[in-house]
């Protein structure tokens, strides 16, 4: 029996990886946050698999995770892996909620390798950390691979900091089988709209329909590896079919930059943006009609920007045999056709 528990199943990484693991005939225990309203729209279309298991659960409050291993150590299994997606995911967020974001996203990762470490079947189980690029942050070298220094500049990635460590200290402490995947930018039409991608293509579909006038962004030269989310969960649950466990870069390896990323976007639907001033008073205007469409609000600056990240994934490619089949054009055409269609 193939089982696996995902915290954060809700979100856009966690649906696609749920996918995958029920296509593979896993059986699947979904973790989630008791809230006063559901949260499982990316869900919504397995809700009722019969190998899909929701049980409530929160990183901060230990006590619900065990529960979960209490259940599991009643079941026979030969390997159960454990994927940790559940964070608080928004770099500009964590600087207003550092606290927060500190205890979910570092404290929350001890509290499971904890329970990892008192399980009875500890040595059946297989851990996945969900790291991510931002370790970089401001770069000390190009491209960044998983020897290059990490030099963190938010809450975010400092947590997460603490999450990559944490892990690593756990697999060379207490022998257990413990991955990283740095992951870089990972986007879909799943992605939630308050991050960049998913806020341009969302709100270019809004102008079209006449709902909304322009969009407002930051900083519009920050660099992105971007791809996309259905490759990169691929990559989760490739590290966790190794005989050892090791901590892997999954990246495009290619960088482009939130202007460009825009232009595509909007090339997509037969605009072409020309651009007009500097800065703050930077916007983007239809080269056809002169309409604004792209204003700059300093207030979506971070308060220490990350100014180009760029993947070297080639360890994954050899070890893992994993090759991203979706291209940057190939993800803006199913980003632009889902938010047209809605």
């Amino acid at each position: 029996m193939k089982i696996a528990i995902i915290t954060g199943i809700t979100g856009q990484d966690g649906s696609y990886l749920t996918e995958l693991l029920i296509e593979k005939d896993y059986i699947v225990y979904g973790i989630i946050r008791r809230s006063s309203s559901f949260n499982t729209e990316r869900i919504e279309h397995v809700y009722n698999n019969k190998n899909l298991r929701l049980r409530y659960g929160d990183l901060i409050d230990i006590n619900t995770i065990r529960s979960v291993f209490r259940e599991l150590e009643e079941i026979q299994f030969d390997i159960l892996e454990i994927y940790n997606l559940a964070a608080q995911s928004h770099v500009k967020v964590s600087f207003d909620m550092p606290i927060y974001t500190g205890q979910v996203d570092a404290i929350g990762v001890a509290n499971i390798l904890e329970c990892v470490r008192l399980f009875k079947y500890k040595d059946k189980i297989r851990f996945y950390q969900a790291s991510t690029s931002e370790l970089y942050g401001d770069v000390l070298e190009t491209p960044q691979n998983e020897k290059t220094p990490f030099n963190p500049q938010s809450p975010y990635a400092i947590a997460k900091l603490y999450a990559f460590w944490i892990t690593k200290n756990y697999r060379n402490a207490y022998n257990i089988y413990g991955c990283n995947g740095i992951l870089f930018n990972h986007e879909s039409p799943r992605r939630g709209i308050p991050f960049v991608t998913r806020k341009i293509t969302y709100s270019i579909a809004k102008i079209l329909k006449g709902e909304m006038d322009y969009i407002q962004l930051g900083n519009l030269d920050a660099r992105r590896d971007w791809g996309h989310a259905k490759d990169y969960v691929k990559a989760m649950w490739l590290m966790l079919q190794q005989t050892k466990p090791n901590d892997y870069v999954i990246s495009s390896d290619k960088t482009t930059s939130v202007r460009e990323f825009v232009e595509k976007c909007f090339k997509y639907v037969n605009i072409d943006i020309i651009w007009e001033g500097n800065g703050s008073s930077e916007i983007g205007k239809n080269k056809k009609d002169g309409r604004i469409l792209v204003k700059v609000n300093h207030k979506y600056y971070r308060p220490t920007e990350v100014n180009i990240l760029l993947g070297d994934s080639n360890l994954a490619r050899k070890e893992l045999n994993w090759n991203p089949e979706y291209s940057l054009d190939s993800l803006i055409k199913e980003m632009m056709d889902h938010d047209l269609s809605i």
